[in-house]
């Protein structure tokens, strides 16, 4: 129930994400820009965290020791999840954005397969297979019906061409940021916390910001000082706290895919916490009685969740599958 209140609470504030890169875009922003200010920010509140708490050098001894796993993973968990959604964010609505991107609910719990963990047993190290949590999955799956709920009187005054490239980038994004995720949290095998686990992607994706951000400038010149503002904002409030906060909530369930999935499914929320923010902020209509319909669906899911993490025992998935040495060697 902590891990799903966190990742609850990390879900309204990266909502900011969805409603601030939509009002950048409206006021002539970059997308270019959003996406690399956010992580050009996020560095000194980082750097000043890891600092105090006197642990910069392992976790830059842990990038040391794999460099091409941190980045390449970090790669695939930051700049192909933001950049997609602050390219999307041009094209389309914040709630189409938010909304195509609860596919993430679905992607987590579909990533299971990919993944195998180590168990220390009294004859040695087992290899364990892990497969797709059904009953996770089919919560996440009623969730998904619950937005698209919601999406349903929206979507009628959109053109195919905004449908399309408001929601194409965000499903890429929606793979690669669970993906990027469990990936690092493997490669760190729990010998650096939350905040150096942050800390160390941002930093190694950097280089690949700045060559964003330089995009940018040759795209657009300079971004405005509104631009410059929302972004900062967008840094502190999504890309350290909800970033810190969800992975902290993460970490914590990490070896057990149907908890996982449980915590994963929480971005729903983001959706609630998106139309609140729009209707407030940017004008946006109220709901219509077929979206409060998939609001219901969506509260509804959220509590099946927790009852069924509630249900889960804090060992293994007990449908995983040994691996032999045929397995292993394949």
């Amino acid at each position: 129930m902590k891990e799903l209140m966190l990742g609850i609470i990390a879900s309204m504030f990266f909502a900011v994400t969805f409603i601030l890169n939509r009002s950048m875009e409206l006021s002539g922003g970059s997308w270019l820009w959003s996406s690399s200010l956010r992580f050009l920010f996020m560095v000194p509140f980082l750097l000043v965290i890891i600092l105090a708490r006197k642990n910069m050098k392992q976790v830059l001894s842990e990038i040391l020791k794999n460099p091409l796993p941190w980045i390449g993973w970090s790669f695939v968990g930051f700049v192909l999840f933001y950049a997609p959604i602050t390219y999307a964010a041009a094209f389309g609505p914040g709630w189409l954005v938010a909304g195509t991107w609860q596919l993430t609910i679905v992607a987590g719990t579909l990533l299971g397969p990919l993944f195998i963990e180590k168990v220390q047993t009294s004859t040695g190290v087992v290899h364990i297979q892990q497969k797709i949590p059904l009953r996770s999955l089919i919560i996440s799956v009623f969730i998904l019906i619950g937005i698209v709920f919601i999406h349903i009187p929206n979507a009628q005054s959109l053109s195919m061409k905004t449908v399309v490239l408001g929601s194409l980038p965000v499903v890429i994004a929606a793979f690669a940021y669970p993906l990027g995720n469990r990936k690092m949290m493997e490669v760190c095998g729990g010998r650096v916390d939350t905040f150096q686990r942050v800390f160390g992607m941002t930093i190694v994706t950097i280089p690949f910001w700045l060559i964003i951000a330089s995009a940018g400038y040759i795209h657009a010149g300079f971004p405005s000082a509104e631009q410059v503002l929302q972004s900062f904002i967008v840094a502190i409030s999504s890309g350290v706290i909800a970033t810190i906060l969800f992975f902290l909530a993460t970490d914590r369930v990490s070896n057990h895919q149907g908890k996982l999935a449980s915590v994963e499914a929480t971005q729903s929320t983001q959706v609630l916490f998106v139309m609140i923010g729009e209707i407030v902020l940017l004008s946006a209509p109220l709901p219509d009685w077929i979206s409060l319909i998939g609001l219901g669906i969506i509260i509804i899911g959220m509590v099946l969740h927790s009852f069924n993490q509630s249900k889960m025992k804090e060992t293994r998935n007990p449908s995983a599958v040994p691996l032999t040495n045929k397995h292993l060697n394949s």
